[in-house]
């Protein structure tokens, strides 16, 4: 396992770059998930404006004004940010990569690097504000294609799903709330994130987005599909090199096609540090240094396979499946029954009884994702429908 691309770079190729130790490879691949589903995302929206289904929409800008106080201390906050532990990494870098984490949620840093980095940020911004300044600002219409608003929608999935996952983790792990208000310090807000929890909440605030723009709900949503299951995949690739725990259970005996490490793996130098001390002379990256004592089923690797296949489907029938919203609760409907019987070998906090959380929601997902197709097609057959897609 690599648990930042420092460990992944150092052990593939050899070359040391303590830097990158801030780098964590789930994060990485987290990263690289949400970049996919924007391209797929403009493209799909850029494709559903063609067809007549989404239209451009205004907004009104006002242009020729000068930097406004807020705008100026929020930029010099990031630039102080930035500065003061950037530098302090630059000039103590062998103590700062020690320990990464500590060093991150710290109050080390330099309070001249903090300083330089907000007068300069701060000051950036106000020179840019300065040169498109007019003595009369002026207030115009601008037109914005359906395909624009990818970044937004992006970015509010990326802000909204580190919130939900954290809260969704943290209602299956109450001890670890606690113990974040006992001691906010000893916490780390990035790792134990409940993957449905983000999706939760991430596509409610997405929703919410395309009503505020003027965009269909059900042709956003369709849009966004196809894009959030191979997302989800990808997702699943950083927890398998990251070995963060989302594997399955033990399994020491049962074997498939394939190679053995595809039914039993133990996860050598694992992200969370869980296990026993690896001593058969494979890779020890120090403070990772453990490998779990018994085999399970590498979880992660079935999901991120499944969600490829779903993707395939759901990119192939994007511009078949009608009436508008039959791709989205067919995506609903697939995810759900992916997780629900991947929740059969895997680890996770048990809800109730043999019950996870997750086994819970993917069981609701698959309930809604049927009766949505149901609803779509029924409404469709009635003569409810909106405009659709030509085939």
């Amino acid at each position: 396992m690599y648990p930042t691309l420092y460990h992944a770079l150092l052990d593939l190729t050899g070359i040391d770059l303590p830097f990158l130790k801030f780098l964590n490879s789930f994060g990485f691949f987290v990263a690289v998930a949400f970049v996919v589903a924007n391209r797929l995302l403009a493209a799909e929206l850029r494709r559903k404006a063609a067809t007549g289904l989404l239209r451009p929409s205004t907004r009104t800008v006002t242009i020729g004004l000068a930097a406004r106080p807020g705008e100026l201390v929020l930029q010099g906050l990031l630039g102080f940010v930035l500065g003061w532990k950037g530098l302090y990494l630059l000039l103590h870098a062998a103590e700062a990569t020690a320990d990464t984490k500590a060093f991150l949620f710290s109050g080390t840093g330099s309070l001249v690097g903090g300083v330089a980095g907000a007068a300069l940020l701060a000051g950036a911004l106000w020179w840019e504000k300065r040169k498109q300044r007019l003595d009369k600002p002026r207030t115009e219409q601008v037109v914005i294609a359906p395909e624009e608003h990818a970044g937004a929608i992006t970015m509010t999935a990326a802000l909204w799903g580190v919130i939900g996952a954290k809260l969704f983790h943290w209602l299956e792990n109450p001890d670890e709330l606690a113990a974040l208000l006992r001691d906010p310090r000893g916490a780390d807000l990035f790792t134990g994130l409940t993957m449905y929890g983000g999706l939760i909440l991430a596509g409610a605030m997405v929703m919410r987005y395309f009503r505020r723009h003027g965009m269909p709900v059900l042709a956003g949503a369709d849009a966004a599909a196809p894009g959030v299951m191979l997302a989800y995949a990808i997702g699943r690739i950083g927890c398998q090199v990251s070995g963060d725990g989302d594997w399955g259970i033990v399994n020491t005996t049962l074997l498939g096609p394939g190679p053995r490490w595809l039914w039993q793996y133990d996860y050598p130098n694992n992200v969370n540090g869980v296990g026993i001390p690896i001593t058969d002379g494979r890779a020890c990256f120090e403070g990772y240094c453990t490998v779990l004592p018994e085999t399970v089923f590498p979880t992660p690797l079935y999901e991120t396979l499944a969600c490829t296949l779903f993707f395939g489907v759901l990119w192939a029938l994007r511009g078949r499946l009608r009436p508008m919203g039959a791709i989205f609760f067919l995506f609903l409907l697939l995810n759900g029954l992916e997780r629900f019987w991947i929740e059969k070998i895997r680890v996770n906090v048990l809800l109730f009884g043999d019950t996870t959380q997750a086994e819970l929601i993917a069981l609701l997902l698959m309930l809604a994702g049927a009766a949505g197709l149901w609803a779509v097609h029924r409404a469709r057959n009635n003569g409810q429908h909106g405009p659709q897609e030509a085939h």
